[in-house]
């Protein structure tokens, strides 16, 4: 794993290159206070100050080069724009001209220097590796928050990236234990007999895979005892074959990041430790596969729950909101006053708003509207969707007290979403985020593949709302 201490430090005056920003609107007013060797050059590379737009500047000697790059606001820097640079530039020490604030620029250059390379070997290792990329920094501040932002970007999109093969339930559980020891946390695992009678739903979704991916509850809890108390949900189905209702193989071909959600709630939850928010933290995984076999959930089945409601299955493919809800009912017997979960849930989210923007759900009004504001001011940009209440008609089973998944198709991300709701109980406040958990084209500092989407928009909520001491 890269280590993202060696790629943003403080700046004590080290020999680095100079990057130089500028912005469409400030670009003439500069080129006109540059040398001749400089304009030339610019002439020469027929520059336009476009959008990630770069250039090599040449100094007084062969080696003493630096950058030009173009941002879209010179006075209000983004995320992403020095991702580009941090994907292309040679290896070495860099900081920006007149020692300004990188602001929040200094996580999209250590995240475009991800690399997943767990699986290549020999020389396709070696031509997907690059030398560090070291960005230095005024604003010490800045650095260690930065950092764990990245790191645990990280986490979530190698937990996404790696094949069920290597993350299964027993995995997710091994990364849980890695997590809880680093913080000290305390961590139980309920499965076998005890899921069954516990966590129905749980052991349903699950118990058609092979004993080596048995389904499990993970739970973790951190903090003091007197500290508010908050919940972290993530579903963690780690492969879903859609059951009996079986997917055809286009839309099986990515079922490995299934799990996404659960790997976001892990992430989150190591960043909560970390920056030793005061909190009690439970931090709740339901691992499953999603498998097919003699034992397998069928359509039509009647499942209990751990709340006590009783779930006609009309899709065995509609089976992260059946997890979700024993995990959300086991969440509310702790009191907390927030709950957050995430879940790769329904494609009818990813229809309506794409990959790029995860569905969110809130059963408080200020709670939506704010993690909006605070997503969009992190470049982590969220939608709100509504927990429409007339749709819970769809939801409706002729035998049961309520149906895992509506009829015709419509609404397909609220009417989840409602069901989830019927696992939360009244007072407390929730937030659901249906995340894509993927990327399917890259972008400066977002390579293709497993990504953290809505992580960072949470945890700048919890940060306010939770300040650390």
């Amino acid at each position: 794993m890269t280590d993202y201490a060696d790629l943003l430090k403080a700046d004590t005056g080290q020999t680095a290159r100079t990057i130089h920003i500028i912005d469409a609107k400030s670009y003439d007013e500069w080129l006109a206070g540059q040398p001749e060797r400089v304009r030339t050059a610019l002439a020469a590379q027929r520059y336009k100050p476009k959008g990630y737009a770069h250039a090599i500047l040449p100094g007084d000697k062969a080696d003493e080069w630096s950058v030009l790059t173009c941002v879209a606001n010179v006075d209000s820097l983004s995320s992403w724009c020095l991702a580009k640079l941090a994907e292309i530039l040679p290896a070495g020490t860099y900081r920006i001209a007149d020692g300004r604030d990188i602001g929040p620029a200094g996580f999209g250059w250590l995240s475009a220097q991800y690399r997943f390379d767990r699986y290549r070997t020999g020389k396709a290792r070696e031509e997907a590796a690059i030398g560090p990329r070291i960005l230095l920094t005024a604003t010490i501040a800045r650095i260690e928050p930065t950092i764990r932002l990245a790191r645990t970007t990280h986490m979530v999109r190698d937990l996404v990236n790696t094949p069920t093969a290597d993350m299964g339930p027993a995995d997710l559980e091994k990364a849980a234990q890695a997590v809880a020891k680093r913080h000290k946390a305390a961590l139980t695992v309920t499965q076998g007999d005890a899921l069954e009678q516990g966590y129905p739903m749980i052991h349903a979704v699950g118990r058609a895979a092979a004993r080596d991916y048995a389904p499990r509850l993970i739970e973790l809890t951190w903090g003091k005892a007197d500290h508010p108390a908050i919940a972290i949900i993530g579903k963690g189905v780690c492969f879903d074959s859609g059951g009996l209702d079986i997917k055809p193989s286009s839309a099986m071909r990515l079922m490995k990041k299934d799990m996404g959600g659960a790997a976001h709630a892990l992430a989150l939850a190591e960043l909560v430790m970390e920056s030793r928010l005061p909190v009690r933290l439970h931090l709740l995984i339901p691992a499953v596969e999603n498998a097919v076999s003699g034992n397998a959930f069928r359509p039509g089945d009647v499942l209990s729950t751990r709340k006590g409601l009783t779930v006609e299955i009309g899709n065995t493919d509609a089976e992260g909101r059946l997890v979700l809800g024993d995990a959300l009912t086991r969440a509310a017997e702790e009191k907390p006053e927030l709950i957050i979960d995430f879940a790769t849930l329904t494609g009818a989210a990813r229809v309506a708003l794409g990959p790029d923007l995860p569905a969110l759900f809130a059963n408080d009004e200020d709670l939506g509207r704010r993690m909006v504001e605070l997503g969009t001011a992190a470049d982590d940009p969220l939608w709100q969707l509504p927990l429409w209440p007339h749709y819970q008609d769809m939801l409706k089973s002729d035998i049961a007290d309520i149906a895992n998944a509506g009829e015709g198709g419509f609404a397909g991300a609220i009417t989840a979403a409602l069901f989830l709701q019927k696992f939360v109980e009244k007072g407390t406040k929730w937030a659901h985020f249906d995340t894509f958990a993927w990327r399917p084209s890259a972008k400066p500092g977002r390579p293709k593949g497993g990504d953290a989407l809505g992580m960072r928009a949470a945890f700048a909520l919890l940060s306010e709302r939770y300040p650390a001491k």
